[in-house]
Parts: C-alpha cells; structure tokens; sequence
C-alpha cells in the first residue's frame, strides 16, 4: 500500500505561503504558512497534521489490539500534543503526547497486554523518530 500528499510552496519562509493536498482529497489545497504554523494563522502546518496520523494510527493499532483478545471496543477517542523544539539552531519534532480515552467491556485481564502490543506495533509511532508519551484514561 502506498498514499501521496503533496505540498507546493511560494517565496520565502516568512511571508510565503503554500498549500497542501493529499490523494483521497481530504485535503485540497490547504492553506499553510508561517503564521499557521508559528502563530495563530488560519489553515494547516505539518505538526498538526503528523498529530492527526498519530492519533487516528494509535485508535486503531489500540482497536485492533483489544478486538484480538476479545474486548469489544466502545470507542476510543485519541488526541496529539506534538511539540516542535528549537534545538542546535534549528527546529525539531521532539515529542508526540498521546492522550487515550477508551471504553470498553469483557476481556479485562488483557487490556493491558493489547496496550503494550497497540504501543509496540503502531506504525505512526515506530516512524517517528521523537519521544513518544501515552497516557490512557478508561471510562
């Protein structure tokens, strides 16, 4: 399996502008900038986005997990704190903090063996090259 985005920007970093556009059309020229991205700008930045695959990856990979030891999933709802740090005067990904809310029924001697299994086998997660937090609240 392979998915396409793409990105086309115009001028310099701080006054450019650009958008973005992925192959199911999700997105459709996406406006991102600068101010999108270090301030308060409306439309999209890359950290956001990287947040979004994160998360939905993880209630998936999370899904499947307690699906497999027999515990039927109710929902599970995931969201991303990514932060972008300076460092060695640039800027770098340092950290994804995922915050799970999950509800779920039978199977409880297992939970937390599909959580490490979820944690282990996301596919977002072993690509990101950052520190990765998961704090799990179950209601």
């Amino acid at each position: 399996m392979k998915r396409s985005a793409s990105a086309n920007w115009q001028g310099n970093l701080k006054d450019g502008k650009g958008h973005m556009s992925t192959e199911s059309g999700a997105l459709s020229k996406q406006p991102f900038g600068f101010n999108t991205r270090f301030e308060d700008g409306a439309g999209t930045n890359p950290e956001e986005l990287i947040g979004a695959a994160h998360a939905g990856c993880f209630s998936m990979a999370f899904a499947n997990e307690l699906s497999s030891r027999d515990i039927t999933v109710e929902d599970i709802s995931t969201s991303a704190d990514i932060t972008l740090d300076k460092v060695d005067g640039g800027f770098k990904i340092t950290r994804s903090h995922l915050t799970v809310n999950v509800k779920t029924s039978g199977g409880d001697t297992k939970y937390d063996e599909a959580l490490q299994a979820a944690i282990e086998g996301c596919p977002v997660s072993n690509a990101l090259d950052m520190d990765i937090k998961i704090d799990v609240n179950r209601g």
